[in-house]
């Protein structure tokens, strides 16, 4: 059940991780949350029943966000059905593994660039400028240290990455002076996720995160307040774009996190 009183809280990659938790974080904080993810219905209904389990108000949907029109059609039954949206957060990865140049083809790379750059600029597209329109508004972004960094392997992912850093400096360029908050956030360490990290590590997850020790690994509940202070943040003192990563880790300037999980791997 939905309430039209609430401001609305948009999530497009609302898995275990980073989306799920900051869904249930603005859930906590009076919105109501429409969560999208591309495959795992059950999973999806387990979210949307935490959240109004604790008091919240959320809502659930299957999302192909490849696919040309399905981000559109997700906003504007939303902005139509529930209510203006307040916040949106763009939350889907672009990783295809640590890959060689010619063992990365057109389509993988292409398949990178389309979830990692170009579905923001499709959700950009549709949520910013109503949000312009109404003279307020948030668009989170997840992003990653390849945004800042292109490491061995890792074509396809740093060319997604980097293209949705600038893409976050465009939109905040144009809309930041209109009222709207557009936000980067580059996590910059591995997250305690089961839908991603723990499926590229498989039955190794539980030993990389031993390796790492204690406080080691990015809670995504604790990196969900961030978010949330950035959506709060008032107009005399927005931040563009934040780093975070676990206190053992040295920053992404320094560090190669891929080589780090590659060895846990061997």
């Amino acid at each position: 059940m939905t309430d039209a009183r609430k401001p609305v809280c948009l999530v497009i990659g609302a898995g275990a991780g980073i989306g799920g938790h900051t869904a249930m974080r603005f859930a906590a904080g009076g919105y109501h949350t429409v969560l999208a993810r591309r495959s795992d219905e059950e999973g999806l209904a387990k979210l949307v029943s935490q959240i109004e389990e604790a008091g919240g108000s959320a809502s659930g949907a299957l999302l192909n966000a490849a696919e040309d029109g399905s981000i559109e059609e997700l906003v504007e039954q939303t902005e139509r059905d529930i209510g203006p949206i307040d916040t949106a957060l763009y939350n889907l990865g672009a990783q295809i593994g640590n890959r060689t140049l010619a063992d990365t083809p057109h389509r993988a790379f292409e398949l990178g660039w389309r979830l990692g750059t170009y579905g923001l600029f499709r959700l950009a597209h549709a949520v910013l400028p109503a949000m312009a329109e109404r003279g307020k508004g948030t668009l989170l972004v997840t992003s990653a240290t390849a945004a800042v960094r292109g490491n061995t392997g890792q074509h396809s992912h740093a060319a997604a990455m980097g293209g949705r850093r600038m893409l976050c400096q465009t939109l905040n360029a144009e809309f930041g002076p209109q009222g709207v908050h557009v936000a980067h956030i580059v996590v910059d360490g591995s997250v305690d996720a089961p839908d991603t990290l723990g499926k590229l590590l498989g039955d190794q997850f539980e030993a990389y995160k031993a390796s790492k020790g204690d406080d080691g690994v990015i809670d995504p509940a604790a990196l969900a307040e961030t978010y949330w202070h950035l959506a709060q943040q008032p107009k005399n003192c927005w931040t563009h774009e934040v780093d975070a990563r676990p206190w053992t880790d040295t920053p992404w300037w320094n560090d190669n996190p891929i080589t780090a999980i590659n060895a846990v791997r061997k």
